[in-house]
């Protein structure tokens, strides 16, 4: 029976690599929902991705799309966007390939304002490569590279995104999918640099190592940490470690780079610069 996802995958890809209980293929079908929700045309999107299992996206769907080393997606889109502004540009990276390699990149990005959309898929490990702790990794639990339990702070990426200048920025799960198929499609359609982070299960590698036996497990832990905006706000701060607020955090208007580099390039011909 054909569905919206047929219309938008390679089918010859299929059947995916991802483990079972995986939490990317909800990602995915909520990445496709907002385009076709929105009517885009595929031709004009670009999807980049870096190394991960959650880069394998872009294997998958039926746009134009370019899969580009550890921590270097948002480079590739920055350099795509700026010689195409027309084209709708989605960056799809793991929580270690944004926020640990690719921690800058991600950080200038939202400073430019750049005219993209930065999916988050936050399984809380690199899960591809070993079980490494990553940036996103909680504090105390465990990884293969953290046997004892992580001693680092976390990121709040979002925090980190709102800071650094995005335009729009909300978190969601992948226990929440059809809230997170909103806020994806809001910010797909937001001018500037916009962020989702979905939190999402890792069974073999994150669950596994913390006590969750299987995807359910993990899906009911996800269910257990995240908290509405709107009910995060009347926390405690002790009540508040251990969970995550999921919803809008912020959308505002400014100027995207594309525009303010469109203008320079005037004033330089207005100035005698190459006029071509």
């Amino acid at each position: 029976m054909k569905t919206v996802i047929n219309d938008y995958i390679r089918e010859e890809m299929f059947p995916n690599i991802w483990c079972p209980g995986c939490g990317n293929g909800i990602v995915l079908g909520a990445i496709i929902r907002a385009i076709d929700d929105l009517n885009w045309d595929k031709d004009k999107i670009v999807a980049v991705s870096g190394i991960g299992c959650s880069s394998r996206i872009t294997g998958y769907v039926d746009f134009c799309t370019m899969n580009t080393t550890h921590g270097r997606a948002l480079p590739f889109a920055t350099g795509i966007k700026m010689a195409n502004p027309d084209l709708k540009v989605i960056v799809v990276m793991g929580d270690g390939d944004c926020s640990a390699i690719g921690g800058n990149h991600f950080i200038h990005a939202a400073r430019r304002n750049i005219d993209l959309t930065a999916i988050i898929i936050n399984n809380m490990i690199y899960g591809m490569t070993g079980g490494q702790y990553s940036p996103l990794t909680p504090t105390a639990k465990f990884g293969s590279t953290a046997p004892y339990g992580n001693i680092d702070q976390t990121f709040d990426l979002a925090e980190l995104a709102i800071a650094a200048g995005a335009s729009y920025v909300a978190r969601g799960t992948v226990y929440n999918a059809r809230q997170s198929t909103s806020l994806i499609k809001k910010a797909l359609d937001k001018k500037g640099f916009s962020v989702v982070e979905i939190i999402s299960d890792c069974p073999i590698s994150y669950g596994k190592m913390n006590k969750m036996k299987s995807p359910v497990d993990m899906l009911k832990w996800i269910k257990d940490i995240a908290v509405s905006k709107k009910v995060w706000e009347g926390f405690s701060p002790d009540k508040k470690k251990g969970k995550y607020a999921i919803g809008e955090f912020l959308s505002k208007d400014r100027p995207d780079y594309t525009e303010l580099y469109g203008e320079i390039i005037k004033k330089a011909q207005e100035m005698g610069g190459n006029k071509q």
